[in-house]
Parts: structure tokens; C-alpha cells; sequence
């Protein structure tokens, strides 16, 4: 079988020294709040994993191409301009929650938004605790 070779792994890099490098201070403001939150709805400490990437949990996949590695369950990356989280969807109301979430755009398994601001906290909090829980689902045995 493939090995990982994914070059995002979790590292043993300090979460609030990364945040710290951050540029704009609202941003830095946004992850530090994100990240409070994502502590508490997975109940993980804050882990970077690569350079960017700010995680919770980790789950160990396999896909049918043989290829597997480890990932954080959800997560996400503060970039220039925007933060990314990845979440996962499939799970009831995740249509009407992302309709009432605010100003943001997506792709494949990310939410990007400028500004904590633009969105309703109460309900990004609720697509982590939605997708956290489809993880659960999805991938039962943690890593």
C-alpha cells in the first residue's frame, strides 16, 4: 500500500508564534479567534500542520487509489487577504446554515471568508460543530 507522502504534517511548531507572524493585526485577531473557538467545538489543541495550516484532531485515511496519510480533522489557514477553514459538508442543513452564514466564497472542502465580521460567528460555529461531527461519521477511529 502507498505510504503518506503528504507534505502537511503535523509539526511541533508553536501555534501563537505563527499567529504572531501574521501582518495585518485584524487578521491576527481573526485566527486567534478562530482558533479559541475550534479548540472548544473539538475539544483539540491547536496544532500546525506544514507551514500554514492551523488543525484540531487528526484522522488516518485510505483512498481506493491505495494512497493514505493523516490529516487534522478540521482546520484552517490564515492567507493574505482571507482565511481558509477546511470543513467537510454532507450533513443535514448544511445548505441552510451556509445561506445564513454571511459574506464568503467556497471550494472543495473550503470556506473562505475576509473578515470574522462578515459572518455570523453563531452560525460558522455551527458548520465547524456540523462538519466536526460528519468527520466522526466518516472516519470513527482517531488517530
Amino acid at each position: 500500500m502507498a505510504s503518506s507522502s503528504n507534505k502537511t504534517l503535523a509539526t511541533m511548531a508553536d501555534v501563537d508564534a505563527y499567529i504572531d507572524t501574521i501582518a495585518d493585526a485584524r487578521q491576527q485577531e481573526d485566527a486567534r479567534a478562530i482558533r479559541d473557538m475550534l479548540e472548544r467545538v473539538s475539544d483539540e489543541p491547536a496544532v500546525l500542520w506544514g507551514s500554514s495550516i492551523i488543525g484540531f484532531g487528526r484522522y488516518h485515511y485510505r483512498y481506493e487509489s491505495g494512497r493514505e496519510g493523516e490529516m487534522c480533522r478540521i482546520g484552517f489557514s490564515p492567507r493574505k487577504g482571507q482565511i481558509v477553514l477546511y470543513l467537510v459538508d454532507g450533513f443535514p442543513d448544511h445548505a441552510g446554515l451556509m445561506a445564513r452564514l454571511g459574506k464568503h466564497k467556497t471550494g472543495k472542502s473550503c470556506l473562505y471568508i475576509k473578515r470574522l465580521a462578515d459572518v455570523n460567528e453563531g452560525v460558522l460555529e455551527a458548520l465547524c460543530r456540523n462538519s466536526l461531527a460528519m468527520m466522526a461519521k466518516r472516519y470513527p477511529n482517531r488517530t
